[in-house]
């Protein structure tokens, strides 16, 4: 039995792979410092729960390991800008010192998802391939290239590093995010009858289901190592290319509610389409689109088995555990409260 590390294992992603890997036969040893709550991992006799931070990953932690996947980062724009230096340390340098204690120790595989966000802002009619140069806007994309940059030259014969360049993510997971397009779209569209998009609607995006990303990233702990060693794939597909406002009009089209679409905020520079030709001619192809992640959605907010709430919201939790964290502090005696 193949045994994956996975850091990150607590996140939007993380809670969806580790079942799906489980489910294929693997062990797992699920490295996160479970801000979300270790809960959102069921049991598994198969599973290891480890709570840590990447920055302090050891070689015993590796110990047995057959493959990485190295989820772990802080995982949009806006908590990117909000704490830029432990963006850089996380997102980079963990990354690449997990890279290279997991060759250091043996390991066979070591899987990068990183984003297409490096893509950044492309011009009107270029559709962005994994040989287009990138233009990362945000310390959250400059962070993932630099990472790449990093764990690429590692790869040689017996230590195979594949990137992953994640489209937008959506759909339901146990650790919800509600900070992504399709799920705040369909959020607010259940939630009040109002979808929110922001101006001007024009603006390309590339999404994929979650449950995908996972599957991709399933598949590449086994696909041909001379087909995919020390490369870069683009995650998605092109029916996931979607522009925001077309994009807003299917999931308002697809809830059964009435729903009126209503624009916010300045106009969003970011725009790119992104092509999926080269991970799909290995044999990976994308399930789920837009109006199969919406439907997802809608029905566990519905059934009352999500809601939003500040851990729904990324950088609403973040600030909220630091400000927790500076109270506790302030009151602490004898690392206790009332009990000292």
């Amino acid at each position: 039995m193949k045994k994956v590390l996975v850091t990150g294992a607590g996140g939007y992603i993380g809670t969806t792979l580790v079942p799906m890997l489980l489910e294929e036969g693997y062990q797992v040893r699920a490295v996160d410092r479970y801000f979300f709550g270790k809960e959102l991992l069921c049991a598994h006799p198969n599973l290891e729960m480890v709570q840590t931070d990447t920055r302090l990953i050891g070689e015993n932690l590796l110990d047995g390991i057959d493959y990485v996947i190295d989820l772990v980062a802080i995982s949009n724009d806006p908590s990117g800008e909000e704490f830029r230096d432990e963006t850089y340390a996380i997102n980079h340098e963990s990354r690449v010192a997990t890279a290279i204690l997991a060759k250091k120790c043996g390991v066979k595989r070591y899987i990068l998802p990183s984003s297409c966000s490096l893509y950044g802002f492309q011009e009107p009619g270029v559709i962005a391939d994994e040989t287009t140069p990138t233009n990362p806007l945000t310390t959250y994309a400059k962070a993932n290239e630099m990472a790449e940059h990093g764990v690429l030259p590692l790869a040689s014969d017996d230590f195979v590093v594949v990137v992953l360049r994640q489209a937008t993510v959506y759909g339901y997971s146990p650790r919800m995010r509600f900070d992504l397009a399709i799920n705040g779209m369909v959020y607010g569209a259940w939630k009040t009858g109002v979808l929110p998009l922001m101006r001007d609607g024009t603006q390309w995006r590339p999404m994929v289901h979650v449950k995908d990303t996972a599957r991709a990233q399933i598949f590449m702990l086994t696909a041909p190592a001379d087909k995919v060693n020390g490369e870069i794939f683009n995650v998605g597909s092109d029916e996931n290319n979607y522009q925001l406002g077309p994009l807003a009009q299917i999931v308002a089209d697809t809830l059964p509610n009435d729903v009126r679409i209503e624009w916010y905020g300045d106009p969003d520079h970011r725009s790119y389409r992104v092509a999926f030709d080269k991970i799909e001619k290995l044999g990976f192809k994308a399930m789920y689109t837009a109006v199969d992640g919406a439907r997802d959605v809608y029905e566990a907010l519905s059934s009352g088995k999500i809601d939003r709430t500040p851990k729904t919201i990324t950088l609403e939790w973040y600030k909220e555990l630091v400000a927790w964290h500076k109270r506790i502090r302030e009151l602490e005696l004898n690392d206790g409260i009332l009990r000292i």
